[in-house]
This record gives structure tokens, sequence and C-alpha cells, in this order.
């Protein structure tokens, strides 16, 4: 049984999202802006039931015109929690009905994500088979109806971390390790530029994360802070978090001090974490970068009966202050910046139908606030060219690039390397591009593209790849495929599964990934 289909959200019914944009966006992916139409430069985005729990139920057309994104919630698990195949099946439509529905709201400019998780969706993929049995089910969800992206909402114990592993930028934990993995898979399937990438934890598995982490603590719960390592390994494709700031206990913020839910100060506290970034578990050498303010939304319920942690307008407005605005609060001063964030996303909530139960007062409320800072000052003025591109290193099969980093009147969001019509989208200013042809010269172009997706002309630089010789060494964020040979620690290697690697992924410490020769 379906336990949200009954009743409001409780204690641990994962995500609610409303996500509000301050800065004009296209609604591409944050990381890697694109010409898609953008929606309203102040967005809000709400939960949709695929269910009716006495919230009443809504057809997706008659969705309030106030929300710019609506999650569809939700996709679950059809075999099982550790089989990893997902099931989605339209609540009260037909296929037919639900497409157009979903292609109705997209003419409207809107965009429409599928939400997998929740309550009763709890996911573990705890080996590689249940990794491509998400992969394979959830892309072909996405496909079937036609939705513009995913959320993750795992919840429970979808995600844990095992004894020991305590280097979030690193993780072994299977449940994690095959997550990223999947996220990953499935964003390049469809494309960081036509395709969001969202999630929606709990603040036990983030904020929680700078008192206690699951991996390094002998008495705390294994599943404390363990979404970081899959926002760490996702943050380049990462368009939004929006944490659940309700059905939460008492949460440490930045000044130490405990902070509860409801008020202006506990809202600020965990957003000012994410902005600031923070040791996890107090440990200097393990610190959490925070993420861009564009990349991070205020979670909230839209009423008393959605969440226990409801907040009042005059409250939540408040907090957009100071998050916004740089108003900051006699109780708590923002660490991450006393100024404000013009371009801080915005809210998210749980949910579109509690919203309309209760008479739309988040979204008419909210809607008026956000609408009432006026729009923002269009960014037409493009990143500068990459400058000293330059060759670092080849191989057979792969070339390795870097360059100085661009410059922005706003800020630089990511970089594209195209070579002939391939293109590949980095975060940062060294990329590998691998699967080349032995013996091969090739032209890399590199751009740089700001949030509102105005990109310069690149600069480019020629090489090529070495002859066919004897396997080469692994390499971090290379793409590799089954029976690939590479050399680690003097010792040949043969790939098992095709795969992305990242640091922490080396031979010797993923035999799921490789095997010894």
């Amino acid at each position: 049984m379906n336990i949200h289909r009954y009743l409001p959200r409780q204690i641990s019914i994962g995500a609610l999202i409303v996500a509000l944009i301050v800065t004009l966006f296209q609604f591409g992916s944050v990381a890697v802006p694109n010409a898609q139409a953008a929606v309203s430069s102040k967005t809000i985005v709400g939960y949709w039931h695929n269910f009716d729990n006495g919230s009443g139920f809504i057809k997706l057309r008659d969705v309030s015109t106030k929300f710019d994104v609506i999650n569809v919630s939700f996709a679950e698990p059809v075999s099982g929690v550790t089989n990893g195949t997902i099931g989605f099946t339209p609540y009260n439509y037909t296929d037919a009905d639900f497409k157009a529905d979903v292609a109705y709201l997209q003419s409207l400019g809107k965009k429409v994500i599928i939400s997998i998780g929740g309550a009763n969706g709890q996911v573990q993929l705890s080996t590689t088979s249940a990794r491509d049995n998400f992969v394979n089910s959830v892309t072909a969800i996405i496909e079937k109806y036609g939705f513009d992206g995913l959320d993750v909402d795992f919840e429970g114990h979808s995600l844990y971390l095992n004894a020991g592993d305590n280097d979030f930028k690193h993780p072994t934990t299977p449940v994690i390790v095959n997550l990223i993995s999947a996220l990953r898979t499935i964003n390049d399937h469809f494309g960081t530029d036509k395709f969001y990438l969202t999630m929606a934890p709990e603040t036990f598995f983030v904020q929680l994360g700078y008192t206690f982490y699951g991996g390094s603590c002998i008495s705390c719960d294994s599943r404390a802070g363990a979404y970081l390592p899959v926002i760490e390994a996702t943050r380049d494709i990462l368009d939004w978090l929006q944490v659940q700031n309700y059905n939460s206990g008492p949460i440490t913020g930045l000044d130490n001090q405990y902070h509860n839910m409801g008020s202006a100060d506990f809202h600020v506290a965990m957003v000012d974490m994410l902005l600031a970034g923070f040791p996890i578990a107090g440990n200097s050498n393990q610190f959490f970068t925070g993420l861009r303010p564009d990349q991070v939304l205020l979670g909230l319920p839209a009423n008393a009966n959605a969440g226990g942690g409801f907040t009042s307008t005059a409250e939540v407005q408040k907090a957009l202050d100071a998050i916004m605005k740089g108003i900051q609060l006699p109780g708590y001063q923002m660490r991450s910046s006393t100024s404000g964030f013009q371009n801080f996303r915005g809210l998210m909530t749980w949910s579109i139908n509690w919203d309309k139960y209760n008479n739309f007062e988040f979204s008419n409320s909210h809607r008026a606030y956000l609408d009432a800072l006026g729009p923002s000052v269009p960014d037409d003025q493009p990143p500068t060219a990459p400058a000293n591109l330059i060759v670092t290193g080849t191989t057979s099969t792969s070339v390795s690039l870097s360059w100085t980093a661009s410059t922005d009147n706003i800020g630089v969001t990511g970089y594209t390397v195209t070579y002939g019509t391939n293109v590949v989208q980095v975060s940062g200013t060294t990329a590998t591009i691998a699967n080349l042809l032995p013996n091969t010269s090739y032209q890399f172009t590199v751009t740089a593209k700001d949030a509102a997706g105005n990109v310069s002309p690149g600069s480019s630089v020629s090489a090529t790849t070495d002859a066919q010789g004897s396997s080469d060494a692994w390499a971090p964020n290379v793409g590799y495929k089954v029976n690939d040979e590479v050399i680690y620690g003097g010792k040949t290697y043969v790939c098992r599964q095709p795969h992305t690697s990242l640091l922490g992924w080396e031979p010797p410490n993923v035999p799921a990934l490789w095997s010894l020769k």
C-alpha cells in the first residue's frame, strides 16, 4: 500500500519542489544553459500528485498557471527495493490523454519533470544490474511521456554509507556509486542542454552532514549526510537542489546553534549551509563546497496538512528578503553573503494539490512577492574566450586539454568542447576527450558560456592521437567500454561495465567495473 496515496505528506515523505529563478535563465541545464524557451524569471515549481490522498485530484492541464515547473509524483519501483526497475502509470488518465496534457503544459512554456521515490518509493541500487535496470526503465519512462527531466526523491533507506566510507568525494558504497553512475548515464543520454536533473533530499541527508556523516561515525545513523557524495559527483550537471525544509528535526547551522522548523531563521540557516559550504562532520579536510545560488531552492509545505514545519507567508518572505536582498535576520546572520543573492533560484513546494486545497495561498502570495521584485537585468555580455588552450597529453584513444578560465560580468557556468560533430560539456578548465581513433588528427574548440546562455568565439588547438599500442594508463573522466584495457599500479585491468571514470573509481577499488587481467 502506498501511504502517500491516502495521507498527507508525513515525516520522511520526500521532495516537494517550488523553484523560482531570479536571473533570466533559459530553462535548460543550469550548468550548461541552452536555447530552450525560457520560463518566467521568477519561477515557482510544485509537485503534482499522481494519486488522490484527500487533497483532491487535478488534471495536469488544470494546474494553476502560477506554477512554471511541474514535478509528477511519483515513479516507483515495480520489482522490489533492490531490483532497480522503475515504473509509472498515470492515475485517472489514459496514456494518450496524459501525454497530451504534458504536451499542453509544455506548449505554454512549462516544464514537466518525473520524480522518482517518495515515502514508498525506496530504491537501492546495490548492484550494477540494478543500476542498469534503473537507467533503462527511467529512460523509457522519460521518452514515453515526453518528460523534461528527472527529480531524485530517494528517501528512507535508499541511500546509506558503509562503515569506513568517509571520503565524500570518493565514495565506495555501492548504492551511492551506482546512483551516481546511473544519473550521469541518463543525463548523457538526453544531453545536458535539454535535460533537467534535480534532487529533493531531506535535511537529514544533507545539512546533518555538518555534524554527523554516516560513513565516519560509530554511533550515528549510516544515512546521515548520504546525499552529499551524490551531489558532489553530479554538481556539474545538477540543475537545482531543493532540500525539504520540513518534516525535519532540529538541525545545527553554521552558527553551531540548533534551528527548528517553521521559522525564517531555520530556512535561512539551511540555505546558507548550501551556499557557503561546510566541513563534513567537522573535518576541515572533507569540505563540501557551496553550490551556486542558481542551484539552490527553498523547499516548503504548501499548507499545514502537507507536512510538518509549515511556515507562514510572512516568515517565508522574511527568509527570502535575507537570502535574496541581504536584509539580515536578527537571529541568524548569513555566512555565504550579507548582501544577498539576486540569482538565488527560488522556492519549491509540496504540493500543487495541497496549494489548491488551501485556496492557492502559497502560489498566489509568493507569485506576487516574486513578481514585485521586478525583472532581472538581461545579461547579454558573453564570457571571454578561454586562453592558453593546450594539449596536456595523448593516448591512442584520448586527448587531454587544459586552458585558463574565462571571465564574465556575471559568471561562467561551463565550457563546451567541440571536435567535428561531437560536443562535450565540462564545468572546469580541463577535459579528457576519449573514444577517439588511434593515429588520427583532431581539432578541438573550447567555448565558455554564462548562465544566460551567452557564448563568445572559442579557442582552438589541434592534436594527433598516438598510434595503437599497449594498454593506456587509467585516467578519470574517461568513457570506458567493455573489454577496454588499462594499466594501473603496474597491472593491467579489463573493463567489465561501460562507464565514465571518476576519481575514487580506480580499478583496484571497483571490482564491479574492472577485473585484473
